[in-house]
């Protein structure tokens, strides 16, 4: 499987921070000493935590090592570990806050998963998450119907999407806490081409499909898909294109 690059999660760095700025404002009138970023890429939403909660001893963690390397000079002020949530959260400790920015969609089992993070929470602490749910945007239409088809050899292993439907979290939380929130906001993000879209899912879920291939066919693979979303998208009066970006948030307190 082709690694995670920071380079390319970072070309939309804006776009892809936004969400944890947004997440973070719902929380801000929280004390934590500890703050834990599940899942925090190359330290853009730790960055925020760390605005957010100066005074809290914040830790990132991730399973990507150039995540991690990256982490540690964007956010000097945290403290980031190498970390496989599947088999390293009872490690941890626990903490006043865990955080997560679109992280969780990778990570099996949600059913277990979601519940696991709830007990690592102090009393009082609260569990805040955001996931894409984006399946229905015309781009992600376009990529699954190409990824389909037979002359790729993909098996269906290289997809690694892992979410629920959101009425499954909704009863996951209620079964542990009375005290949950749990919304949608859809982000209308500004893009100067198609090629900028497929650019965008380079570096996230079209990821594992382009490691699989050589480098030759992982060309095609991309080539496809731009001219197939380029049949499907318009431009505005200005140029751009609008990417539809669909999210879900959830917050869950220990209380």
């Amino acid at each position: 499987m082709k690694e995670w690059s920071s380079a390319q999660y970072l070309k939309f760095k804006n776009q892809r921070t936004q969400p944890a700025i947004d997440l973070a404002k719902r929380i801000a009138d929280k004390k934590p000493q500890t703050v834990l970023d599940v899942g925090c890429g190359p330290g853009n939403s730790t960055a925020v935590l760390k605005r957010t909660f100066p005074d809290a001893h914040v830790v990132g963690i991730d399973s990507s090592t150039d995540m991690i390397e990256k982490a540690k000079t964007s956010c000097p002020d945290a403290k980031f570990m190498l970390c496989d949530i599947t088999t390293d959260l009872e490690n941890l400790g626990n903490y006043d806050v865990i955080f997560s920015n679109a992280c969780l969609q990778w990570v099996p089992d949600h059913r277990t998963l979601i519940p696991a993070l709830f007990g690592k929470l102090n009393d009082g602490g609260v569990l805040a998450v955001q996931i894409p749910m984006n399946y229905n945007e015309p781009l992600f239409v376009v990529e699954n119907e190409v990824l389909s088809e037979p002359r790729w050899g993909f098996t269906g292993k290289e997809r690694t999407i892992a979410t629920l439907p959101t009425e499954e979290y909704f009863d996951i939380l209620a079964s542990y806490t009375d005290n949950f929130d749990i919304w949608e906001s859809v982000y209308y993000h500004r893009m100067p081409s198609v090629e900028a879209m497929v650019e965008w899912i380079k570096g996230t879920n079209l990821r594992p499909y382009l490691g699989a291939l050589d480098e030759k066919k992982a060309a095609e693979l991309e080539a496809e898909i731009t001219a197939r979303a380029a049949e499907v998208y318009g431009r505005q009066e200005n140029r751009e294109y609008i990417f539809r970006f669909r999210r879900f948030f959830f917050l869950a307190e220990n209380k």
